[in-house]
């Protein structure tokens, strides 16, 4: 069963909470990319915090995750989908997706999928496709009703 959850506007003290559920949920698929660095890791955490979108998923309460949301002339970015790794595999990363989604109904989508690393499955799930890669990084994008996806 999915749980009930609600988002909302991470503050300065969800900082190194988030930085560190980043840590747990990305380091090993960084290490085999031979791209796990804490200070850079700190720096894309702080420079997804400061873009303004990041928002704090909540469980009863709890921090459960975070998920970034910019919107943007050519659709909403997303980033940082982290959730605490007991409440992956259980139906709320894709409940979040899909909140996310009728929010910005009708929108394009676009999300960076870091090469080897099971999440492009779960975005593909949810309706995403490839459409380009960079060296580290699968670009992957929901297009806007009626549109095809644009590299």
């Amino acid at each position: 069963m999915t749980p009930a959850f609600s988002l909302r506007p991470a503050a300065e003290a969800d900082f190194e909470a988030l930085l560190d559920l980043s840590i747990r949920v990305m380091r090993a698929h960084l290490e085999r990319l031979g791209r796990y660095d804490p200070a850079r890791r700190r720096a894309r955490m702080r420079a997804a915090f400061e873009g303004g979108g990041m928002r704090v998923i909540e469980v009863q309460g709890l921090a459960a995750g975070c998920i970034g949301i910019e919107p943007g002339p050519e659709g909403v970015e997303l980033h940082s989908l982290y959730l605490e790794p007991t409440l992956q595999g259980r139906g709320l990363g894709a409940a979040v997706v899909a909140d996310v989604l009728a929010r910005h109904a009708g929108a394009a989508f676009r999300i960076e999928v870091l090469k080897q690393s099971p999440a492009r499955r779960f975005w593909e799930r949810q309706g995403f496709l490839l459409v380009g890669e960079q060296p580290y990084d699968w670009l992957l994008a929901r297009p806007a009703s009626g549109l095809s996806p644009a590299p």
